[in-house]
């Protein structure tokens, strides 16, 4: 992809609190947008076309794969693709903004890979593995089986750690917000 600019990656287990870390760096003014994913998976009722997702049916995914309008893309589940659209990065970049991605482990990996030196990709792990289960469990919103699903793929996600540029625990939100926005204003400088 043509060089723009710089761009931040944001990868986690489900419940280490990306989100939340994403959210504080794009609200401390470093030129930071959010970069919204593509999805074939339902609409839930709280989302919002193009701000938490666009939401495309698995035919166009496909056809848009096959066009390679994807950047990076995955099956996630059978069926269920999320990818980012080389159009988003553009329309960022041409704001004069830096992208910053709220993605999984895989899909960090494969942009890290996509932008080279151009983009600081942050892991954001948990304390350990018991902490992420009393707080996935905490949420109470998980069956027995799918928390126990949950964790041995964060345990799995958690050996990709290494392969990130830096590794930010989230111990307390304070401290892992502090962290995350210290670098990210480093590699934006």
């Amino acid at each position: 992809m043509e060089h723009t600019g710089k761009c931040v990656i944001v990868s986690a287990p489900s419940g280490a609190g990306k989100t939340t870390i994403v959210r504080h760096l794009i609200d401390q003014g470093m030129g930071l947008e959010f970069s919204v994913s593509a999805t074939s998976r339902a609409k839930r009722a709280h989302e919002v076309d193009g701000k938490d997702y666009f939401f495309i049916s698995v035919d166009e995914f496909r056809d848009r794969i096959a066009e390679g309008a994807f950047i990076e893309w995955e099956e996630v589940y059978n069926g269920q693709f999320y990818g980012t659209l080389r159009s988003e990065i553009r329309k960022i970049w041409a704001n004069g903004q830096s992208p910053i991605f709220d993605v999984d482990v895989v899909g960090g990996l494969h942009l890290k890979s996509a932008f080279g030196e151009r983009a600081l990709a942050l892991f954001v792990s948990p304390p350990s593995l018991d902490v992420l289960e009393d707080r996935l469990h905490n949420r109470a919103t998980e069956t027995a089986e799918s928390l126990r699903k949950r964790v041995e793929k964060a345990a799995h996600e958690m050996t990709y750690a290494e392969r990130f540029d830096a590794i930010v625990v989230n111990d307390t939100l304070e401290h892992a917000c502090a962290e995350a926005q210290a670098r990210v204003k480093q590699f934006l400088s």
